[in-house]
């Protein structure tokens, strides 16, 4: 005969959250359908402009970075390209917690997508553009590991490649001119970010579901989304704070944050933003250089950021679109799963170094499952033609 617990025991279990009876979903307030409607994908505003990028919006930038993107030759070895990190079935990630190129990086691969809208780039936002960024990864000796001169020279050589490059910028500089190679490594960084700023999130069934929420259709709803997915969502926008830095239609406040995250092991604390400020200022290739845009007006972000010490430790929010896709999770990976990241929220705890932002989300088991679910509603493909998606065919 089965034994049962003594009621003690069961309260004892309710009291700490081991147990408890799951949420039921509760109806959506007008307010609470407003927030909604601003994390869809209907709310993301037009592209900004990227300055000191006049190529930008050009096709045919796009189709000469998007070659370059997967062209293996562009690394020392020619073994690695930018897909060999940010592989699009990953959503532009690579599945490791630290990126694996030439060596090991010191961080891990965040995703690439939507950062169109970002004024700030990696992890400790070290570049305020995505064509200054993407410079950065083909000189660094644990990544692609080449130099300008090198590239310029290989662009240069390739017939497809310096007929698009003149097409669009003009005569290549000669290999001694260090100031001309300069420039062109500048151009080189620009076609890259026209290929990147294609790559969007694609409407995923939490875009869905708001819509049927707003159009009233409770059977749309119910085909969509589970009670355990839609109590997520409650929580994600309530109890659980989650809009605090994950809002607007890329899940993102694209700021910085100390959210208590422990080193890896062996690992000292990273400094984070306190030393991506520092890093941006004194980048050659920022907004304000000579390669930039020149015009302050132009380059508020970098005019007005934050440099102080209260960025000790902190990192920049990254999407939560497609979010499943992207483990292992925080700046180095510490986190292989969801549910991991979800716990470590829960219980914020005492930052090594600086000041942890967040406070403890106490919820219970049941909850932190249910919060988990909602977020797996986030994935969907990349709203491109899957031409983008893969290298281009070379005869």
């Amino acid at each position: 005969m089965k034994r049962l617990l003594p009621a003690t025991i069961i309260a004892a279990l309710f009291a700490v959250g081991w147990y408890h009876w799951p949420a039921s979903p509760r109806p959506f307030t007008a307010a609470d359908i407003a927030i909604l409607e601003s994390l869809t994908l209907a709310s993301l505003p037009p592209l900004p402009p990227d300055p000191g990028n006049p190529v930008a919006d050009d096709p045919r930038a796009a189709v000469f970075g998007h070659a370059l993107f997967f062209d293996t030759r562009l690394s020392r070895n020619g073994g690695i390209s930018c897909a060999t990190c940010h592989q699009p079935e990953r959503n532009f990630t690579d599945g490791l917690p630290k990126a694996q190129a030439l060596g090991t990086s010191r961080r891990n691969t965040p995703s690439i997508v939507g950062t169109a809208y970002s004024p700030w780039q990696y992890w400790d936002g070290r570049r305020d553009s995505q064509w200054a960024q993407a410079l950065s990864p083909l000189e660094d000796p644990n990544e692609h590991g080449s130099d300008r001169q090198t590239l310029v020279r290989l662009i240069a050589e390739d017939p497809d490649y310096a007929a698009c490059y003149t097409g669009l910028f003009g005569e290549l500089p000669d290999l001694q001119d260090a100031a001309g190679v300069d420039a062109a490594f500048a151009n080189i960084g620009r076609v890259f970010a026209a290929y990147e700023r294609l790559l969007m999130p694609g409407p995923a069934p939490f875009d869905e579901y708001v819509a049927a929420v707003v159009a009233g259709d409770t059977e749309r709803q119910a085909e969509l989304f589970s009670d355990d997915e839609v109590v997520g969502l409650q929580l994600f926008i309530g109890k659980a704070n989650c809009t605090q830095c994950h809002n607007g239609p890329l899940l993102t406040n694209n700021e910085f944050h100390n959210t208590g995250v422990i080193a890896a092991p062996g690992e000292l604390p990273d400094k984070g933003r306190v030393v991506g400020a520092r890093e941006v200022l004194a980048d050659p290739f920022n907004c304000a250089g000579a390669f930039g845009a020149g015009s302050p007006s132009a380059c508020a972000e970098l005019e007005f950021m934050r440099t102080g010490p209260e960025l000790i430790g902190a990192f920049r929010t990254p999407s939560l679109r497609g979010v499943a896709e992207t483990a292992p999770y925080m700046h180095t990976g510490q986190l292989p799963t969801l549910g991991e990241v979800v716990e470590h929220y829960n219980l914020a705890p005492l930052a090594m170094i600086g000041h942890n932002e967040a406070k403890p989300l106490k919820l219970r088991r049941g909850e932190l499952r249910q919060l988990e679910a909602f977020l797996l509603t986030l994935s969907a493909p990349p709203a491109v033609d899957a031409k983008w998606l893969r290298a281009p065919a070379r005869d």
